[in-house]
């Protein structure tokens, strides 16, 4: 019989800890109403008592968002509980989670104390806390490295004072697989009381184990994950939700399961990319750019005759459209027939065969072989085969205290157009006069700035992702001005189907 795995986002919380990363309360909202579209069972959306501002999120994130546990951090000191009660005064369902280190090094060096302290704090924090909400989660700071004997006396302490789910960190992400799932085991195995309590796993990256000893935990008794989307977290980063989640959706032969919506696990990921400032790395598990993309000619092969010979998830069942066949040195026939159908041209086996002679030789010095290139190996004129759009003119209207607006100026095919729109940025408001213009439903999936030089002459490059009618297209472009080459980028990606 499947068991429910509990998901403990916390994104807003752990997540937030990045440097460069913090969110306004608007965007905790945003982020917030989109965990809760997730289907995530508790969202930790912040630490109350650290700064006014992370109060005030706690507060309006219990307001404006309903389904899921809305959960506070603290630490096990009466004031800060005090903060986290007054924080979820508004929320549908509550939960405090309060917690001290139980580590040797933390008791000695960080709170100049002993372990029957550290016992007698746990149990005090606990019970203040039920004074609050019935839902008191306690947190083992360093239970990683936490003798395991000592860990099961202070869990069985809180249990018996009333906490109902138990936190046993890997705080430093010290630990192997094999000597998490023993430590929950050793747990499940010797705490008197533990069927009065889920035992929950909280792992972080730091030697790249997170999900590994996740998985580990869950299959020696844990039944709640504390976990990121895209694994964002302090230093290395915490355990990434959307490969939890998979593992336990694609694995079938785990008797586990979550009642995470899947198809809005893309979403969520450039959501929190976007929002954060936090670009994710190509070839990250599950949401990454080349996640689903195959380069190899005998993969591509594979691909095209039969998805499942080399992908173990379905790109849509994640919320991405399709899989990307890309075209490089290493592609094959197939590959190149493929993108030659997707343009409506249609070759004979020996005009495949003299078209993929020039691609090899394209590709051999050219990282990204495009559409314009294709239709020119053929001899098709990209002019005759498709409207050329170019950026004729910019001018944007920005700054302090001002409505961002940016007049656009396109050649469509020969025909100067105009149109002026106001955003939340320079960027936005010329994006949206160009939708003007080009008057198609097209949605920004990605939207990358890299630094390819350094100093005041620096030159910004520029990758755009775009969505039309349940296709993905690519953009490119480069230059000192980021705004021009922004919609440039813009540009080049809608050119690609208009």
């Amino acid at each position: 019989m499947e068991q429910k795995v509990y998901i403990f986002d916390t994104t807003l919380r752990d997540g937030e800890q990045v440097p460069g990363c913090q969110l306004n309360t608007i965007e905790k909202i945003e982020l917030a109403k989109s965990l809760e579209l997730l289907k995530v069972d508790i969202i930790e959306c912040g630490f109350p008592v650290s700064s006014p501002g992370d109060f005030q999120s706690v507060v309006e994130i219990s307001k404006n968002v309903t389904e899921p546990v809305i959960c506070a951090l603290t630490r096990a000191v009466e004031k800060d509980i005090d903060a986290a009660a007054d924080a979820l005064h508004f929320a549908r369902r509550k939960r405090i989670h309060t917690g001290i280190g139980t580590s040797d090094p933390h008791i000695k060096y960080k709170f100049n104390s002993n372990r029957e302290e550290i016992i007698e704090r746990a149990v005090n924090a606990v019970r203040y806390a039920r004074k609050f909400v019935d839902d008191v989660e306690f947190y083992a700071e360093d239970a990683g490295r936490t003798e395991n004997e000592y860990l099961a006396r202070v869990v069985e302490a809180v249990i018996k004072a009333g906490t109902t789910v138990v936190n046993i960190p890997d705080t430093t992400g010290y630990c192997t697989p094999w000597e998490y799932g023993e430590k929950i085991r050793f747990l499940m195995e010797n705490v008197p009381n533990i069927d009065k309590a889920i035992l929950s796993t909280h792992c972080h990256n730091d030697l790249g184990m997170a999900t590994a000893n996740t998985l580990s935990g869950i299959m020696n008794g844990a039944r709640q994950v504390e976990v990121t989307i895209n694994g964002i977290g302090e230093r290395a980063g915490n355990t990434s939700l959307e490969e939890v989640v998979m593992i336990l959706r694609s694995r079938k032969d785990l008797p586990f399961y979550t009642d995470v919506d899947t198809k809005q696990i893309y979403k969520n990921s450039r959501l929190v990319s976007t929002l954060m400032r936090m670009p994710v790395q190509p070839n990250k598990a599950i949401v990454g750019r080349n996640a689903f993309a195959h380069s190899s000619g005998i993969h591509q092969d594979g691909v095209l005759k039969n998805k499942e010979s080399y992908e173990i998830i379905n790109p849509m069942d994640v919320g991405v459209n399709d899989s990307v066949i890309a075209l490089t040195a290493r592609s094959g026939r197939a590959a190149l027939n493929h993108h030659y159908q997707r343009l409506g041209i249609e070759l004979t086996p020996e005009e495949l065969d003299h078209a993929y002679e020039k691609f090899l030789l394209l590709a051999d010095t050219k990282k990204d072989v495009n559409d314009s290139d294709l239709l020119i190996i053929v001899g098709v004129n990209r002019n005759e085969a498709q409207r050329k759009i170019r950026l004729k003119f910019l001018q944007v209207i920005c700054g302090k205290n001002s409505v961002p607006m940016a007049t656009v100026k396109l050649n469509i095919d020969g025909e100067i157009c105009q149109a002026t729109a106001s955003g939340n940025g320079p960027i936005d408001a010329a994006f949206t006069a160009v939708k003007k213009l080009i008057n198609r439903k097209i949605i920004v999936e990605e939207f990358l700035v890299q630094a390819i030089t350094r100093g005041c002459n620096d030159v910004g490059k520029v990758h755009v992702q775009v969505e039309n009618r349940g296709h993905l297209y690519y953009g490119f472009s480069a230059n000192t001005d980021i705004v021009t080459a922004s919609v440039e980028a813009f540009v080049d990606a809608i050119s690609k189907f208009i």
